[in-house]
């Protein structure tokens, strides 16, 4: 819960104030559209090839040192995380279907159904996982692990700045990697680990 934490107020900060709308639902005086900007490191290819390249590493990471290091179980846990934090939000969008900043100016259309999936951010959500579990892992003996937060902060303000989310869809995408991530963590066996054969988690650096 630390990280998720240091990872809201880190994200307020950079927040204009916007002023309050007339007509609003309960949390719409924090969901404001900003101008469209998908140039240079905003552009969605950027931090999406970013993310990926993350993802694998990680699974490459997993891969070798295999479950049983201190390392490997963190990487398996962050796979855990990931998968987590992408299924529940693809179910939430389902059931929620706001419309996207993109499309509206009222922060408050959910339930639009269709192809709207603005809440929460999925995208964000799972940069956050990426993180979660080494921070949680790594940060009290390794302070600089606080530094992997900027990952989500980066990629949660760039969906924002492209009017693909409010700025509550990317607070309550990290509140579900809170959860997804902690309870990954606190798991003394990876839910991957316990699902796939143990050829496959052992790790290759100790079979070779």
């Amino acid at each position: 819960m630390r990280t998720l934490a240091a990872a809201v107020l880190a994200f307020a900060a950079i927040l204009p104030v916007p002023a309050p709308p007339s007509d609003s639902c309960f949390w719409s005086v924090i969901d404001h559209k900003w101008t469209k900007d998908e140039s240079g490191i905003w552009n969605p290819t950027v931090y999406r090839n970013l993310t990926r390249g993350l993802t694998a590493a990680q699974i490459a990471s997993g891969l070798w040192e295999g479950a049983e290091s201190h390392f490997g179980k963190t990487a398996w846990q962050g796979m855990d995380a990931e998968i987590l934090a992408a299924g529940s939000t693809e179910i939430m969008k389902r059931v929620f279907t706001r419309v996207r900043p993109a499309d509206t100016d009222d922060p408050c259309q959910f339930f639009a159904h269709g192809s709207n999936r603005s809440f929460p951010s999925g995208e964000a959500a799972e940069a956050a996982a990426l993180v979660a579990p080494y921070v949680l892992e790594y940060a009290l003996q390794y302070p600089a692990a606080y530094g992997l937060l900027l990952l989500p902060i980066y990629v949660g303000t760039a969906r924002i700045k492209a009017q693909a989310h409010w700025q509550s869809d990317v607070l309550f995408g990290w509140t579900v990697v809170g959860l997804s991530g902690w309870y990954a963590h606190g798991r003394e066996t990876p839910l991957l680990v316990e699902i796939l054969p143990r050829g496959i988690t052992v790790g290759s650096k100790t079979r070779f």
